[in-house]
């Protein structure tokens, strides 16, 4: 294999699928895997946003393309519609991004049941059952050099042990990331890399209660050990990287985007 750059980052012909690719992390991956030559399918529940997004990509004049359409992964008949929908579309799948989610807040103590339910159905059983369901069309792109490649969407909350009121969210991403584990080691044989991002903090409709406003993401930025919020380029290079030539040996691996916040301890453990 050449290490050149170009080759190494090469995604032309390559098929994608990026769930909840109309925002956010999900739109930064799209725009990431289109600029490096994939075409990509995104859905979301709302299929007319989804379609607006693509026609907004495609007109940046990116050597792929970007096809939208709905899609629900927070139930079975949501999963399997879905999963027809693909394999209509095509009969290989080189990359599945599973980044749909959802959060939910409220103080310890009033948390509602509800809000550990939903959150938990989307972010982590939609993950699984969509992998699942698109195991056939992801084999079928498989080779010994050059697997199919699955990334999950996490977060530094699935690492770190903070609540912050979002403990649903909390808790379903470290069930993202311990499942990117087990997935990897079941997958392997199938040739399929599974892998997850970790992200910190980033602007998306999901962190917009906390970084619309200048002053408050700069507060938020200076909490971030390297002193920054995370930018769309970071998404992007880490999904190239990933499902590119270069990423092809990789597996099992929970990526820490979060400028440090995945491994922030402050202050000295003994005193001076």
């Amino acid at each position: 294999m050449s290490l050149a750059p170009s080759t190494l980052f090469d995604l032309t012909g390559k098929v994608a699928l990026v769930t909840g690719g109309a925002s956010g992390i999900g739109r930064m991956a799209t725009e990431g895997l289109a600029a490096a030559g994939a075409r990509v399918l995104i859905a979301s529940r709302k299929g007319d946003a989804c379609a607006a997004v693509a026609e907004e990509i495609n007109a940046l004049g990116l050597p792929g393309t970007v096809e939208g359409f709905a899609g629900d992964v927070a139930s079975q008949d949501g999963v399997d519609a879905l999963a027809a929908d693909v394999a209509e579309r095509t009969d290989k799948l080189h990359i599945l991004m599973n980044n749909a989610g959802r959060t939910w807040g409220a103080p310890l103590g009033e948390f509602p049941w509800s809000g550990w339910d939903k959150v938990n159905d989307l972010n982590v059983t939609g993950m699984f059952q969509l992998t699942q369901a698109l195991l056939p069309v992801l084999t079928a792109s498989a080779t010994d050099a050059d697997p199919a490649r699955v990334v999950n969407t996490g977060s530094v909350l699935g690492d770190v042990p903070k609540g912050d009121g979002a403990y649903s969210y909390s808790v379903s991403k470290a069930a993202v990331h311990h499942m990117t584990r087990i997935l990897a080691n079941e997958l392997a044989e199938r040739r399929i890399t599974v892998n997850a991002l970790a992200p910190g903090p980033f602007k998306s409709k999901m962190t917009a209660f906390a970084l619309t406003d200048a002053d408050q993401a700069d507060r938020t930025a200076d909490r971030v050990p390297l002193g920054r919020l995370g930018e769309a380029s970071d998404i992007a290079a880490a999904m190239q990287f990933l499902c590119g030539p270069g990423g092809s040996y990789v597996t099992g691996a929970v990526l820490p985007l979060s400028g440090g916040i995945n491994v922030h301890s402050p202050g000295s453990l003994f005193a001076e």
